[in-house]
């Protein structure tokens, strides 16, 4: 049986009866009626406001638009520049094996914390060959196997067929096979030619190849786009596995987990079903990382499983493509070991900066096993200071010939007649690959120009392949939706086992997510002000310095009660800033001043004035700051939430505000995607979908929760649930709202039901695709929790018109408890 539910209310009640209930609302009917006239006047003055704050002297300084937009990128530039400090005093130290041991130890524990929490290995890989073909002196079985329950890999093994007089003597043997893993990039999956060159080639040599598609990639795609026909628009087809892991990267981290982490995972089960196959020596065990984002999950997976020999990541650890040779000549002290966030989440690792594990430290853990540190283009090797490290580690273990080094030709940005381009490993590279691997572990091409290329389906393990009819395979958010489901009901459970500190247990396990919440009231914050009027209206300009390079400008509206009292106040904030929330909100901020309440719009950082850009969107700078924010240790989320309640703190020490009588309204301004708005869309066309923007309801529930004198919240625009972000492939849904480990401990409705019995009102909700939900079940919880703590709760589906949120703010405010 299902059941959908649009709005439901526990009102508090007030012992009155039905008599006396219907006469109260008729007169508060009339007299919302006269207010709202009465503060048309008001409403049209504060939709003129200027409520710029920033354009003017501040602190001793003038701030541009231009700098007020890169506030946040400026803060992230100057605490990276000292992780990349930290990390070269830490490397001075170094002075011996047993020391860099130490500290290598510690930072890959550190990296398998972040990504995330692994199942158990499994017994049974419950390998299927759907089908075999073959080729001169190699065959190729397209095989799928389980890496974890429910998760399906597709596969071609190469491997040397029985006879053949291809091979070269030197490298074969009929009891010892080298196992070669290769990742490919994501600019194709599997069955793209220069990897077919590979897999036939290596296995002309001898070893048994393993070539699988990366999680979202191939048959294992997140999405429907296979051909231009599957979409009734122009969309670039062979881009969709790649844009696509935007969403699946967002969807893990929502669990705790990763993209590169479940990559990783894969890529170990690919090397025990190498280790199954006849003779296949472990001693001789290899992995290549592509171009483009093979290199990334290749190191990392390197890194954290040592029966990997030998590992070749490009364009990882170093220096990256789009960087500029020459280096300087102090690259030692002024290159970014660090990198930056961007929305590819396997390249920027959540907290490689804050917890130490950099990608030239994730390189350097193979040795003392063997590396070939691989650059597509041209690379300045007497310069990089990343070569410098890798050779200083690799003699403290009298292996300096265990290290070696390729590289390409031109760059990035030039044709594919200056420069070394390739979708995996091109020719050029290869020819640098084998003399490290003839040394190393005996394998001999005979025929490295040798080519057999195959049609892309003749390799498919599943599509169209009648022997695999039986076999589906499972989108990735379906899976992290049942992950969700456990890990929910876990922490749950914990809170059910401890009722009388549910509070407690939810604040300390959210500030461990969000990167750490201030609750102190130590803090010194700078405080800047200035004072006009708008006709009865005192207009607070302020600014807060919460932290070096952050401000929080806002505006502090006082009714004329403010003069000889101390008022209750409202802090109002939406992603877009104070000045859309005066213009939109105009009738329901007009209605609180009339009614004695004073209303605190402030813009948290990266909002209102201090927005980077308009762009929203997966490529936006937003979501690059996002991303490096997360490589910090912190989250956005989490950085508003300390701006907030610096705010509250700046209210509570002034005269004319009652710190005991404070509300929250956190609202949006985005436009919902409407029923008759196909959100089944590819990634990159004219016109995407539109983005929710539930900061603003998030950050009402969260003050509530962190802060207990916060007395009622109305929360506007926001999330049914979080889990619904795990309800589709497709997400519209900012990256800077997305908290990895949120879904580990409890969602939204969980902190609502923690919030009882203090007035909240919820509207105007939408789920992960930007839609209003068809269902509120998701809040049963928190009904369950308000009714018995004689509460009152509101939660609805459709938006409240301001004056309604107005309303109920008023008489929450203002009601006798």
């Amino acid at each position: 049986m299902t059941c959908e539910l649009h709005a439901i209310r526990i009102l508090k009640p007030f012992g009155i009866s039905v008599g006396m209930l219907t006469a109260v609302l008729c007169f508060a009917i009339q007299t919302l009626g006269a207010a709202e006239q009465r503060a048309d006047l008001l409403a049209t003055e504060l939709r003129d406001l200027d409520a710029n704050v920033l354009a003017e002297e501040q602190a001793g300084r003038l701030w541009t638009p231009a700098e007020l937009r890169s506030m946040i990128s400026a803060d992230i530039r100057a605490r990276r520049q000292r992780v990349n400090e930290a990390d070269v005093t830490s490397w001075r130290t170094i002075a011996n094996r047993t020391q860099w041991e130490q500290q290598r130890d510690a930072k890959i524990a550190a990296l398998k914390r972040s990504l995330g929490t692994f199942p158990d290995p499994p017994d049974d890989l419950h390998v299927r060959v759907t089908r075999s073909l073959t080729g001169d002196g190699f065959a190729v079985d397209c095989l799928v196997f389980e890496s974890r329950p429910g998760l399906w890999v597709t596969a071609n093994l190469y491997r040397p067929s029985q006879t053949t007089e291809a091979q070269s003597t030197k490298s074969q043997s009929t009891t010892s096979h080298p196992g070669i893993l290769i990742c490919h990039s994501h600019h194709n999956p599997k069955t793209q030619g220069e990897l077919q060159d590979m897999g036939m080639m290596w296995a002309r040599a001898g070893c048994y190849v393993l070539i699988m598609d990366q999680l979202g990639h191939g048959e294992r795609r997140q999405h429907p786009f296979r051909s231009q026909a599957d979409y009734g628009g122009a969309f670039r087809v062979s881009r969709q596995d790649y844009y696509f892991r935007y969403n699946v990267g967002m969807q893990l981290h929502l669990i705790g987990d990763s993209l590169i982490g479940w990559m990783a995972w894969d890529l170990m089960r690919g090397v025990d079903l190498l280790l199954e196959q006849p003779g296949v020596d472990p001693e001789r065990m290899i992995l290549t990382g592509a171009v483009a984002g093979g290199g990334d999950p290749a190191a990392v997976t390197a890194a954290i499983d040592d029966r990997i020999k030998a590992v070749v990541p490009f364009n990882f650890g170093g220096p990256q493509p789009e960087n500029i040779f020459p280096l300087p000549a102090d690259a030692e002290f002024s290159f970014n070991f660090v990198g930056g966030g961007s929305w590819e989440s396997t390249r920027n690792l959540r907290l490689s900066a804050r917890d130490g594990f950099l990608p030239w430290t994730i390189v350097a853990a193979v040795a003392p096993r063997r590396l070939i540190y691989a650059h597509e283009f041209a690379w300045d090797r007497d310069h990089d200071p990343v070569w410098k490290r890798l050779e200083t580690i690799f003699a403290m273990y009298d292996q300096p010939n265990h290290l070696s080094s390729l590289q390409g030709y031109g760059g990035v940005k030039l044709s594919s007649n200056e420069a070394s381009h390739c979708n995996n490993i091109g020719g050029h590279h290869r020819a640098q690959i084998h003399p490290a691997l003839e040394r190393w572990f005996n394998i001999v091409v005979s025929d490295p120009e040798f080519r057999d290329r195959r049609e892309a389906d003749a390799l498919h393990c599943v599509d169209v392949v009648a022997a695999a009819a039986t076999i589906t395979m499972p989108h990735a958010y379906t899976l992290a939706g049942e992950i969700a489901d456990h890990r929910l009901q876990s922490f749950r459970d914990r809170l059910d086992a401890n009722p009388l500190g549910r509070l407690a247990l939810l604040r300390e396990a959210w500030s461990d997510v969000l990167g750490g919440i201030d609750v102190g009231q130590t803090k010194t914050v700078t405080t800047t002000t200035t004072t006009t009027r708008q006709g009865t209206v005192q207009v607070v300009r302020f600014v807060l310095n919460p932290q070096r390079d952050i401000l929080v400008p806002g505006v502090l509206l006082l009714p004329p009660a403010a003069a000889s009292q101390r008022v209750p106040t409202v802090v109002a904030f939406a992603q877009s800033g104070k000045q859309r929330f005066l213009r939109d909100r105009a009738p329901g901020i007009a209605r609180l001043l009339k009614a004695g309440i004073a209303v605190c719009l402030p813009d948290l950082r990266g909002t209102g004035e201090t927005r980077p850009s308009d762009d929203r969107g997966r490529q936006s700078n937003a979501t690059g700051l996002s991303s490096s924010e997360l490589m910090l240790g912190g989250t956005l989320v989490g950085a508003r939430l300390n701006d907030l309640l610096v705010v509250f703190r700046w209210l509570r020490a002034r005269p004319d505000v009652d710190g005991t009588s404070l509300a929250v309204w956190g609202d949006s301004f985005a436009e919902i995607n409407p029923p008759s708005r196909r959100v089944e869309v590819p990634w990159g066309i004219d016109d995407e979908p539109g983005n929710c923007e539930p900061m603003g309801a998030l950050l009402a529930l969260l003050a509530g929760m962190f802060d207990g004198e916060v007395k009622a919240i109305a929360a506007c625009g926001g999330l049914v649930s979080v889990r619904s972000v795990l309800d589709s492939p497709f997400v519209f849904v900012p990256h800077d709202v997305v908290v990895p480990g949120l879904l580990t401990v409890g969602d939204l409705p969980d902190v609502a039901a923690a919030l009882a019995p203090r007035p909240l009102r919820v509207s105007g909700l939408v789920d992960g695709t930007n839609r209003r939900p068809a269902s509120l079940l998701a809040w049963q919880t928190a009904l369950t929790a308000h009714a018995r703590a004689n509460g009152d709760l509101v939660v609805q589906v459709d938006a409240d018109p301001p004056i309604v949120t107005a309303e109920w703010l008023v008489r929450s405010l203002t009601t006798p408890e």
